[in-house]
């Protein structure tokens, strides 16, 4: 399995303090079936801006060798909190402080409380005619998206990429998360499932569960592309469906 949103930086954002926690995360992740993991810290988040990239790449140069050979493979992203002034940031990728996933052209998206919709899709729209390939992470978790799952179709038929968070599908983040989890699922628009692991112990780094609820209601095909194949087309840099839409 591949793990595309987790929090295993230390004393980088809300995720694990120490150095120790983290290794003992991307060893739990190993353990689980996990074979690739991607770091994605908070950037432009009010309290956690992470705004130098360079230190970045060094927590997670420190995290592989603490690791060692136990650990899946490391790569760095970052969850990236979207506003007014985005665009203004993506327009200087590739350089800049913003990380894609994997080096990839996917950009991990965290959504406001309570975006509006226009500027949501307008946003979408942007990013795709720029030729990056964006991804809502935890999709099922934001209330409104919940109350009205409507708009995540009209999401998804615009080409962005939708994200379940593992837990959720067990109800870890309660009902209706886990029933909004359902309800992309049984329509079609999930396109991965992640962690969004932020610590051991209550929000470990664990997807093996996840994986085996999907594949006992949706299939084993269904949990192979949301656990590993479209995960490995996102570290190849690959669409996930199709041409992507322009």
């Amino acid at each position: 399995m591949i793990d595309l949103h987790a929090h295993v930086l230390p004393g980088i954002d809300d995720g694990p303090n120490s150095l120790a926690d983290a290794v003992a995360m991307v060893h739990m992740a190993r353990e689980d079936g996990t074979t690739v993991l991607v770091a994605t810290p908070h950037q432009r988040h009010a309290q956690w801006p992470n705004e130098d990239r360079a230190l970045l790449e060094r927590a997670l140069v420190e995290l592989r060798e603490a690791a060692g050979e136990r650990a899946p493979r490391l790569e760095l992203g970052a969850e990236i909190t979207v506003d007014s002034d985005l665009l203004r940031e993506i327009d200087r990728l590739p350089t800049g402080p913003l990380v894609p996933l994997a080096g990839s052209r996917y950009l991990l998206l965290e959504l406001s409380p309570g975006p509006d919709q226009e500027e949501l899709r307008a946003l979408a729209h942007e990013l795709l005619v720029a030729g990056w390939w964006p991804i809502v992470g935890h999709a099922e978790r934001y209330p409104w998206l919940a109350a009205e799952p409507a708009h995540l179709i009209e999401l998804h038929e615009l080409g962005v990429q939708l994200q379940i968070t593992a837990m959720s599908l067990s109800g870890g983040f309660g009902r209706r998360a886990q029933a909004c989890a359902e309800f992309m699922l049984e329509h079609g628009i999930a396109d991965l499932v992640a962690s969004d692991a932020h610590d051991p112990h209550d929000r470990p780094p664990l997807l093996s569960e996840g994986r085996r609820i999907v594949a006992s209601r949706w299939g084993e095909t269904r949990a192979a592309r949301l656990f590993e194949e479209s995960p490995l087309m996102v570290i190849e840099n690959l669409p996930i469906r199709g041409t992507m839409a322009q």
